[in-house]
């Protein structure tokens, strides 16, 4: 599903316009980045919890040349989703 079919489901289920739709969904991951730059944890109730992980940097080989190479520190952004969310998947996304 793409952005423009995503918004156009929600926009079915609330009643609101396609237009107002994408505004509020644009609105969330903006504040939901906004977060992720402070470095805080951002729970969404029933479904699961983001959160930015720091990577450590690390020596890695290249297989073919056997040269070594830094990888330097970075940010990753983590998903957990909730027990409900892992066993509905687990099932083949039947009903739990």
């Amino acid at each position: 599903m793409n952005n423009k079919e995503f918004v156009a489901e929600l926009a079915q289920q609330t009643g609101y316009s396609q237009d107002d739709t994408q505004k509020l969904v644009r609105k969330v991951i903006d504040a939901m980045i906004t977060e992720f730059e402070d470095g805080e944890v951002v729970a969404i109730p029933n479904f699961g919890t983001f959160e930015v992980k720091k990577r450590m940097e690390r020596v890695v080989v290249n297989p073919t040349t056997k040269k070594r190479q830094l990888v330097p520190p970075k940010l990753i952004l983590g998903f957990r989703p909730v027990a409900a969310v892992k066993e509905k998947l687990k099932n083949g996304g039947d009903a739990v």
